[in-house]
């Protein structure tokens, strides 16, 4: 480990050589970085970043690795935050206003405001990933996004060399898409602040929420009490990626004009359709598409799809980015092959191209 720390500052940044990335990404597949970078203080990012050995080759920002899919040995940086603080900026009688740093857990953060009191997030726990990694895909489940509570976004912007406060307008969020995704070598987000009511509707009608809800016995849900059912939800579709590798959902729900639609109803009365974020256009389900490809439950080696939920891909043991991503490959085929349409990856592929 090359600690390049001065002695003032020992736990500020560390920088390590040949580092290896297996336990760095949720899918757990073997890689290694040509130098990893771990970064305590956002403040000294434009001082770390000025490093010549950090200057001089490409730099890559990796949160906890569950939306990354790593198909070979990454060269020059990977960059890691480790700033884990939350603080209230604002408190008043039907809102707060939170700031969390880069590094914070997700699925922390989302408890950690149901404990202040507020709401808002209940439907997003159990996302793995962290703070900073967020507005880039504008996260989103269970019928809330996270785009909808973030009100700025702090981040040191590569291209003007300069700090930067970005508005909920400005960061462009669209269903999991945001500036950050269209422009990814642009930003380093460093934190970011949500604007959390204390009291708002619940959102219970997306996906078996109201159904758990019931057989847990509550008749008066609360934020705490979604949140819950959520967990529940989560837990029994998705496999534990400390388990069993895996990203969570691979491939993105299509969303299509609503003509199109309409006659993949009249061949398929059974594909399940949700509204998406224009009246003329349709939210439709990829995993029911694939399901009926028959890849649920499929495993070639050790690159498979989970046998509870046909979008997530997992890795049972040594699979290979390259295995993972062919096999992901061969699903979106045979998805436009039976349905003519084209479904896409939602993690970030690092070392190949989709």
């Amino acid at each position: 480990m090359d600690d390049t720390n001065n002695a003032a500052a020992p736990l500020r940044w560390t920088l390590t050589h040949n580092a290896p990335l297996q336990a760095l990404n949720t899918f757990h597949v073997q890689a290694s970085a040509a130098q990893l970078l771990e970064l305590h203080d956002a403040a000294l990012l434009p001082e770390v970043l000025a490093l010549p050995e950090v200057a001089n080759g490409p730099l890559l920002v990796l949160g906890s690795g569950s939306n990354v899919l790593i198909a070979e040995d990454l060269p020059g940086t990977v960059l890691v935050f480790g700033n884990r603080e939350i603080s209230f900026l604002e408190h008043r009688a039907d809102h707060a206003v939170i700031r969390a740093g880069a590094g914070v857990s997700w699925h922390g953060l989302v408890m950690w405001s149901l404990q202040e009191g507020l709401s808002g997030l209940e439907n997003l726990a159990l996302i793995p990933g962290t703070a900073g990694a967020s507005p880039i895909q504008n996260i989103g489940a269970y019928g809330a996004q996270v785009g909808e509570f973030i009100q700025t976004v702090e981040a040191w912007d590569c291209q003007e060399k300069t700090w930067v406060r970005l508005d909920n307008e400005q960061c462009g969020f669209a269903y999991r898409d945001s500036v950050f995704k269209q422009q990814p070598d642009r930003y380093l987000i460093t934190a970011i602040e949500l604007k959390l009511p204390l009291l708002h509707d619940l959102r219970m009608g997306y996906a078996g929420i109201r159904e758990e809800l019931q057989a847990q016995g509550v008749e008066l849900p609360s934020a705490v009490d979604v949140a819950n059912a959520v967990i529940a939800i989560r837990r029994r579709k998705l496999p534990d990626p400390d388990v069993l590798g895996n990203a969570g959902s691979f491939f993105k729900n299509p969303v299509l004009p609503l003509e199109q639609v309409e006659v993949l109803l009249q061949h398929f009365p059974e594909l399940p359709v949700f509204p998406a974020d224009r009246d003329d256009r349709r939210k439709v389900s990829a995993a029911w598409m694939i399901e009926s490809c028959g890849w649920k439950g499929f495993r070639e080696g050790d690159a498979g799809v989970a046998p509870s939920h046909a979008l997530v891909l997992v890795n049972h043991g040594n699979a290979t980015g390259t295995e993972l991503l062919a096999l992901a490959r061969r699903i979106s085929a045979s998805v436009l092959e039976k349905f003519g349409v084209p479904i896409e990856p939602e993690p970030r592929l690092l070392g190949a191209q989709w």
